[in-house]
């Protein structure tokens, strides 16, 4: 057997002998051999790669080349969706998908035509069609009636505004109501127009002619009337009794001025009709003179238009030329 522990050797130091440890040191024994290891040679891979590349030189990577599809392929889809078979997925751009949607687009129009019948007779039917609509036109009113108005003030306006009026109740509680606006709008005023006809009797002027300051008091308080224009309303209908017995009428009275003829103008614009004129200048101090109240010229404008003495529609509206006729 072979002994692994070597004798340590003895040092000598100017000829005598001298320990040392013997950790460090290894005998080796000639009678037990062990194999040697493979020196490891460091290896320059830095180097490597360069003589590599020196020798060799990389060229660079090849770009697959994109795959179209073929033309014969969107004839058979197309052919395929015709005949009623499935869809086919063919790769693509999307541009080429649009493309092949456009195309089978137009196949199927075709063949809509061709079922249905030549171009010529789809033209002449959307010519009739847009003629049909040419023919139904919406009726065009005065351009302050909007979208946005009342139903109450657009239907005062088709059925009332600019019709002449000749019964004296009528040109009184026009005259009220013409009164009341000042300060107020008419289709405030219109909301309220049965609450006026039930304060002052339907209008009869002999019954509103004999209210007391009582009477007054109770309206005021009823329906929130202001005083002033409840006893201006009373002193006109006491007025008109008196034109009554002096004239016959307060139609006659009235439509006198205007040669018993409503007054036709042409505006074009709403902006043009005057808010008030020199026909209504003379009309209000006519009745102030006779101890009317609350009549000044603005107001008899507005009750003038009211009551169809003048024709103040646009001539753009469709109710021009009846109020016009309808005297």
């Amino acid at each position: 057997m072979c002994n692994s522990k070597p004798k340590s050797p003895m040092a000598q130091i100017d000829g005598r002998p001298v320990l040392q440890p013997a950790s460090n040191r290894i005998s080796i024994n000639p009678n037990c051999q062990t194999p040697r290891k493979k020196s490891l040679k460091k290896i320059d891979n830095h180097k490597e790669i360069k003589t590599a590349v020196s020798f060799h030189k990389v060229s660079p990577p090849i770009s697959p080349k994109p795959v179209t599809p073929k033309s014969d392929g969107l004839k058979n889809k197309a052919k395929l969706i015709l005949k009623g078979g499935n869809e086919v997925h063919i790769p693509g751009t999307i541009a080429i998908e649009y493309r092949q949607k456009g195309s089978l687009t137009n196949e199927e129009r075709k063949i809509r035509v061709a079922h249905y019948g030549r171009v010529g007779s789809i033209k002449n039917a959307t010519l009739d069609l847009e003629s049909n609509a040419s023919d139904v036109k919406e009726e065009k009113r005065c351009s302050f009636i909007t979208p946005n108005s009342d139903p109450v003030y657009v239907a005062y306006h088709d059925e009332e505004w600019g019709v002449p009026v000749h019964d004296d109740r009528m040109l009184f509680e026009l005259l009220v109501l013409s009164g009341a606006q000042v300060g107020s709008d008419w289709t405030t005023i219109l909301k309220r127009r049965n609450e006026f006809r039930e304060a002052f009797a339907g209008f009869d002027a002999e019954i509103v002619a004999k209210y007391t300051a009582r009477k007054i008091g109770s309206l005021i308080e009823k329906y929130g009337l202001d005083l002033t224009f409840v006893r201006g309303v009373v002193d006109n209908a006491n007025k008109i009794l008196e034109v009554k017995l002096q004239l016959g009428s307060f139609d006659k009275y009235l439509w006198g001025f205007v040669n018993h003829k409503p007054l036709s103008t042409n505006y074009n614009s709403s902006r043009k009709i005057p808010v008030k004129t020199s026909k209504s200048d003379s009309i209000s101090k006519d009745m102030v003179r006779r101890g009317f109240r609350l009549v000044g010229p603005t107001v008899i404008q507005s009750f003038m238009q009211a009551a169809g003495l003048t024709n103040d529609h646009l001539v753009s509206c469709h109710r021009h030329h009846h109020c016009s006729a309808s005297c």
